[in-house]
């Protein structure tokens, strides 16, 4: 019996064949980019009050989209933009808007202060899960009529936002991980192993804490929208599309959804390389 997975072994051309995702495959990573950035922007043109979940990871999309917004004049003054995450302390607050891994700082560097001030959204719309009040954010979800879109991308353990996968021995069926709330917890040790190619590799300068939007609101969204541009994404993506439907992959619940979408760079849709060199 192989120890290699047979999702590991299916070309680019048959990912998502038989799978109730739609794959498409894009280009370089600029193209994955440009793609996430007009398809944000087609939801606040259908909606000029939308409300969409957003990540920070991907990330190059959005000085894209506010070059696309402020070029078009496009108000976003109605829109409430949802991000999935947030690192905290190690006391479970916030990281401090100027610290360079606050996600809430990079959202102000990298979109909002891009944006044309009569055009950009109001402060109170620009919104973060809060450790000290975790069920706020599905409560403005149902405000507001539910979610018209969650966008993100797919983490290396397969997590969606900061929704880990369960601990080894800590099985959680299906149906209750799918059910999981806005919460703190603990980033798996793959999340911060990964995350840590932004500080050079030091993976002792990654937080250990965050807060997440949890798999129920991501997964109430009308619309699930997600990417994947780096080349390590190669066999999670597969394990998404083809391999089981688990809490061992919380993205892989993509295939519960009635109406979820994966765009790829075409060097993630490329087969991993398997074996020694």
């Amino acid at each position: 019996m192989s120890l290699i997975p047979d999702y590991l072994r299916i070309p680019a051309e048959e990912l998502g064949r038989g799978q109730p995702v739609r794959v498409r495959v894009l280009g370089d990573q600029a193209s994955v980019a440009r793609d996430m950035a007009d398809a944000m922007l087609a939801e606040v043109r259908a909606n000029p009050a939308a409300t969409l979940i957003v990540p920070v990871g991907p990330v190059d999309q959005y000085p894209v989209l506010a070059e696309r917004v402020n070029a078009g004049r496009v108000s976003l003054r109605g829109v409430v933009f949802i991000n999935m995450d947030e690192y905290l302390t190690d006391a479970d607050a916030w990281l401090p808007a100027d610290h360079p891994l606050s996600f809430r700082g990079f959202m102000d560097r990298r979109f909002y202060g891009l944006l044309d001030p009569a055009l950009a959204p109001p402060v109170e719309n620009r919104v973060f899960p809060r450790p000290d009040d975790v069920g706020a954010i599905s409560q403005l979800i149902a405000a507001r009529g539910g979610a018209d879109a969650c966008f993100g991308g797919v983490g290396i353990n397969g997590h969606v936002a900061f929704n880990e996968p369960p601990e080894a021995g800590a099985a959680v069926p299906l149906d209750e991980f799918a059910a999981l709330p806005t919460r703190v917890l603990d980033l798996a040790r793959e999340t911060r192993t990964i995350n840590a190619v932004t500080v050079g590799g030091d993976v002792a300068v990654i937080p250990r804490r965050c807060v997440t939007v949890g798999m129920r609101d991501v997964l109430a969204a009308r619309r699930l929208r997600f990417y994947c541009n780096r080349p390590w994404q190669s066999g999670v993506v597969r394990r998404v599309l083809h391999g089981p439907v688990t809490p061992e992959c919380p993205a892989s619940l993509l295939r519960t959804h009635p109406d979820a979408e994966l765009a790829i760079a075409d060097y993630v849709a490329a087969a991993p390389v398997i074996g020694l060199r």
